[in-house]
């Protein structure tokens, strides 16, 4: 009865949370189901939000008992995801704003034992540590306590992880910004960061042998260069390929990052040639063919472990892994996008037609232009980039080479965001230790790839002996290691472009 009854609720109530505990737990829950009927979340409003965060923040133990203080009851963790999770956008963002506004800091507790540090300089040591122990322990957000207990839950680090993704969301489209909602995606930030340490992940390498979800979530994922069925899965599996990926014990079956190999006789300088040209899928792997590793795509699969560092640790874990599988081998490469790149050029097109000037390319390159074109050369050029029109004509090919070669190492190279590269891939590998080795010319053919950096990709190669001092020195000095044709690139730009 108590079922039947809580199923006549359910149609009354359409937006209740206890829907899918109805539904998922059964008659075990169902009395359960009725105490927390008032948590309705699309009908209840802020007071239901009110009672529940009341009810399930604790306060923050005094200091003298933090390590006492009973764990509180397992229903408080269940209670709050299974109320998030039914909110929708709008009301997701009035429930954090007010999670974090009204559970937070004490701040006047901060203020006075702020005071009491300065007075304590006078003392000893031990006194001065004691009273920053305690400072150190009142700015703990009282919230951080109940997103530690909610982690202990069955599927609580991945709730958690969804959250910050949330959080995340909502600072990026302005529905809930401010210090106090930062303040909270910083939290979730340190807490996901001990968490997913790398001494916690687990490397595994993905065969067809895996598990039927697993490759499947791994298609899914595929940031880089879409998976198009399960053959071409099957290949991105098989011989002359190898992926990988970090999975973590508390989120069993999740690939948090993957990365994805190509074994090759030499440094692949385009994506056709790993993607879309392959050996048989039975074949042997012919040892005496395999000299260099090139990293094709690499996608982090969790939104909210952003700024958690995993792809830089999944290569080196990667590299070894080689090492061991083929000890002579001594080539390692990424072979990487260069999304933003069409994107910065026409905005410079732009910005130079509103001031009257056309100085990226050299005037006997506009003429050509408009000996093709057969109109103003800035104006043809950006209808050709906008629309990848001039992909179709093998002439402006030959004539944009040169030029789009020099831009492009430009803007890897030249153009920064705080003096670091602008670009986020090259970013990620520089901040690895990787060399910008190679810029190369029809590497990716595809209209993603025309569009996104008109068909140009990158190699950033792995000198293992220099990428220790190569990523302090860019760390530390904004310095970037490049090859001799990155750096004939840039005079070459410098030479013939001004902005």
């Amino acid at each position: 009865m108590i079922v039947l009854h809580c199923v006549r609720a359910l149609r009354r109530h359409a937006g209740s949370w206890w829907l899918r505990s109805v539904i998922c737990t059964g008659t075990s829950k169902a009395r359960r189901c009725v105490q927390v009927r008032c948590f309705t979340a699309s009908h209840g409003g802020v007071n239901n939000m009110d009672e529940l965060l009341k009810r399930i923040v604790a306060p923050l133990p005094s200091y003298e008992t933090r390590e006492k203080c009973p764990p509180p009851p397992e229903a408080n963790s269940w209670d709050f995801m299974r109320l998030y999770g039914s909110l929708e956008r709008p009301d997701k963002a009035a429930f954090l704003t007010r999670l974090c506004s009204e559970y937070g800091v004490d701040h006047s507790c901060v203020a006075e034992l702020a005071g009491k540090i300065l007075e304590a300089q006078q003392r000893d040591v031990g006194t001065v540590l004691q009273a920053e122990d305690r400072l150190r322990y009142c700015l703990t957000p009282r919230y951080k306590l109940l997103l530690q207990h909610v982690s202990r839950a069955e599927g609580g680090v991945k709730f958690l992880v969804d959250l910050r993704a949330d959080v995340l969301e909502l600072i990026s489209s302005k529905a809930a910004d401010g210090p106090l909602i930062r303040d909270l995606s910083g939290t979730l930030k340190s807490m996901l960061s001990e968490w997913f340490s790398v001494g916690l992940l687990r490397l595994e390498r993905i065969t067809w042998k895996s598990p039927c979800e697993l490759l499947q979530k791994i298609s899914q994922y595929e940031a880089v260069h879409p998976v198009r069925n399960w053959t071409d899965i099957k290949r991105r599996v098989g011989p002359y390929r190898r992926c990988y990926s970090f999975t973590h014990g508390a989120m069993p079956g999740e690939p948090l990052v993957v990365l994805h190999v190509a074994l090759t006789e030499e440094i692949s300088n385009n994506i056709q040639t790993i993607v879309r040209e392959f050996s048989s899928l039975d074949s042997e792997e012919d040892v005496n063919k395999i000299n260099a590793a090139v990293f094709y795509s690499i996608s982090s699969t969790q939104a909210g472990l952003q700024g958690v560092e995993l792809g830089n640790y999944l290569i080196k874990r990667v590299v070894r892994e080689l090492q061991s599988e083929f000890p002579h081998m001594n080539q390692f490469s990424s072979l990487s996008p260069i999304p933003g790149f069409t994107g910065w050029l026409l905005g410079l097109l732009n910005q130079q037609k509103k001031e009257g000037r056309s100085t990226l390319l050299t005037e006997p390159e506009w003429q050509e232009v408009e000996a093709v074109t057969g109109g103003p050369g800035p104006e043809a050029l950006r209808k050709l980039l906008s629309t990848n029109e001039w992909v179709r004509s093998e002439r402006l090919v030959k004539v944009l080479e040169p030029v789009l070669m020099r831009l492009c190492a430009w803007y890897l190279y030249g153009e920064k965001h705080r003096g670091y590269a602008i670009n986020p891939v090259a970013n990620f590998h520089l901040q690895n230790g990787a060399t910008m080795w190679r810029l190369n010319w029809q590497a990716d053919t595809s209209p993603r790839g025309i569009t996104a950096s008109c068909g140009m990709m990158v190699n950033y190669r792995y000198f293992l002996q220099e990428t220790s001092g190569n990523s302090a020195t860019y760390l530390q000095t904004k310095a970037i290691a490049t090859s001799d044709q990155v750096r004939h690139l840039v005079s070459q730009f410098q030479n013939s472009s001004k902005l």
